[in-house]
């Protein structure tokens, strides 16, 4: 029996020690169980960061990859153009350099006479290459050919022809053939197709260059053509949208003054673009009060100033240039727009009348108003263009106005959670998301965040609880199996076996539940910070709309007074053009043209 029982203590240890480790097994699974839960949600986070984290990196690899290609297309669109086209520089500088040697006497007729004829036999087919065999004839009487040379260029280009001898004949003071020519043009014209030229008709009004007799005729022609596009609906909506458009690019710039309703309310992006947009009343007092009140610098003698208007014209490029042109402008908004081709294009579809071979006087008018630059207006000009658009601006201006007045939001919302989680020990405590309205007082937001907060920390923190009754339930069950097996062969055994496995696993409970008590804490203590948090972050949204309000109230009080200066421009006088109604002596006075 001694043997026995001795085998029988031994089979017993085994059975405790199994029991124990199976127990600790038990245990370390369920740990697992949860670590492997939190590890699969810390992958779920970093893989979402991850990827935002991979397409800000795309996108700016994309971006840098179209400002190279934007810089590597300007320069070859550039070595295009001057490989195609850059003959007709040399054309084009010699032109006013010519009148200005007949003026000084400096050059013999027949020098003058060899370079022209050496630039039409070079560039054949450009309207200025005769033009210019005309302007050498002329100094030497020689009719015949200064009037075959004129055909030659009027058959080309019967426009920018008839332009330049009229800018011609008014440098020379010789006003009848300045009219006949200039009538001679505007009468050939489509007001619904005008020629890029066109915008040397307004240069030449706004600095006077044609006089009296010649003013006349051009504004009872230009009224005249106004007129008759009014009754056009769409090619007045078509200036009216090119206003909105320019209205458009005076607005502010995003505001980082209210972080905090950024982060929490929806409507956020309909409050900034409405904050913007209000602001762009004092962008528009700003810019055209100043570019109203500058006083262009005129030069002192009306040379100058028609020699100034002839440089424009000759200068403009012609239509079979357009499309490199186009490209090249493309090509520069994307690297303005630091590789955005999607901001480069609607920037270029904003100018997209810079660009075009024919334009209505009405687009004309706009394009000198708004980008005085891309058709080589002056800055007199331009002031001359903007009060003569003053009926397009207004209903921009008002149009603008009436909606982003109607898009601010009746009624501003906040939604507030942690997408992400806390990270409560080995676990993350998610909260559902949490809506109210600033409709409803701030204080009783408070008190709904709050209790949103509260109803869902005490139940996570009870699942931290380490579960003690279950424990010890299956404790119980071992201990019973213990007794069962030994009770009727060696019960000082079975008891002595029960008491060992029972001290040993119970400690390990304590322990464990101990440690689950301190953890329940601290999860209590930082979610309950965290919902503190929210709650400041509430009022600090609430007093950030506040702010916004008061700033938008501000931005939107200039709207009457930038609706009054564009009224004011229909009846804006501007002073006489610097050279208007002004003689001069006529230098040289033999062949005609």
């Amino acid at each position: 029996m001694t043997e026995i029982d001795r085998r029988l203590h031994q089979k017993v240890d085994q059975v405790s020690t199994r029991v124990l480790r199976l127990t600790e097994s038990l245990i370390a699974v369920s740990d697992q169980v949860s670590l492997v839960d939190t590890a699969q949600k810390q992958t779920q986070d970093s893989l979402r960061v991850l990827l935002e984290e991979f397409k800000k990196y795309v996108l700016k690899a994309e971006l840098t990859a179209n400002l190279h290609s934007a810089e590597t297309q300007i320069l070859s669109v550039e070595e295009r153009l001057e490989r195609e086209f850059g003959h007709l520089k040399r054309v084009r500088r010699t032109a006013v350099g010519m009148l200005q040697s007949f003026d000084v006497g400096l050059v013999s007729e027949d020098v003058v006479q060899q370079i022209s004829e050496e630039l039409m036999i070079e560039n054949a087919r450009y309207w200025l290459a005769p033009a210019l065999v005309a302007l050498a004839a002329w100094p030497q009487d020689n009719r015949s050919l200064c009037d075959k040379a004129v055909e030659e260029a009027f058959r080309r280009s019967p426009a920018k022809t008839s332009l330049l001898f009229a800018l011609i004949l008014r440098r020379q003071g010789r006003h009848e053939g300045a009219v006949r020519w200039l009538r001679h043009y505007l009468e050939a014209q489509d007001p619904n197709a005008l020629g890029r030229e066109f915008a040397v008709i307004l240069e030449s009004i706004s600095q006077g260059a044609f006089g009296p007799a010649g003013r006349d005729l051009m504004r009872q022609r230009l009224n005249g053509w106004q007129e008759l596009l009014l009754t056009d609906e769409a090619v007045q909506q078509a200036q009216v949208r090119r206003w909105r458009a320019e209205i458009d690019t005076l607005r502010g710039p995003t505001s980082d003054q209210f972080p905090r309703l950024e982060m929490v309310s929806p409507q956020w992006p309909q409050l900034d673009e409405a904050l913007r947009s209000a602001s762009a009343h004092q962008g528009v007092l700003d810019k055209y009060t100043a570019m109203l009140t500058r006083e262009p610098r005129a030069p002192e003698r009306l040379e100058d100033t028609v020699d100034d208007i002839l440089d424009q014209l000759v200068n403009e490029y012609d239509n079979e240039e357009l499309p490199h042109h186009r490209e090249l402008a493309l090509h520069k908004a994307v690297r303005d727009a630091g590789g955005d081709k999607e901001a480069a294009q609607q920037a270029v579809d904003v100018d997209t009348a810079s660009h075009q071979e024919t334009l209505d006087y009405l687009t004309v008018q706009s394009t000198a108003a708004l980008n005085p630059a891309a058709i080589g207006a002056s800055a007199a000009t331009q002031q001359l263009s903007v009060a003569a658009c003053h009926q397009w601006f207004a209903q921009a201006h008002g149009g603008f106005s009436r909606d982003y007045r109607a898009a601010v939001p009746s009624e501003i919302t906040l939604s507030m959670g942690d997408a992400g989680g806390v990270v409560v020990g080995r676990r993350k405590f998610f909260i559902p998301t949490w809506t109210g309205s600033f409709n409803t007082s701030v204080d009783a937001l408070e008190r709904s965040l709050a209790s949103h907060w509260d109803r869902r920390i005490e139940p996570f923190v009870k699942t931290l609880a380490y579960p003690l009754v279950k424990q010890l339930v299956m404790m119980a069950a071992v201990i019973a199996v213990i007794l069962l097996l030994f009770l009727g062969s060696s019960p000082g055994f079975a008891f002595l076996a029960a008491v060992i496995v029972g001290g040993i696993w119970g400690m390990v409970l304590y322990q464990r539940s101990t440690a689950a008590a301190a953890e329940q804490e601290a999860a209590r203590t930082l979610l309950g910070r965290h919902r503190q948090e929210a709650v400041q972050q509430l009022r600090g949204a609430a007093a950030e709309l506040s702010d916004w309000h008061g700033q938008y109230a501000s931005a939107d009080a200039v709207e009457s007074a930038a609706r009054e200066f564009i009224a004011a421009l229909a009846t804006a006088t501007t002073a006489a053009a610097p050279f208007e109604g002004r003689v001069v002596a006529a230098s040289t006075d033999g062949g005609t043209a």
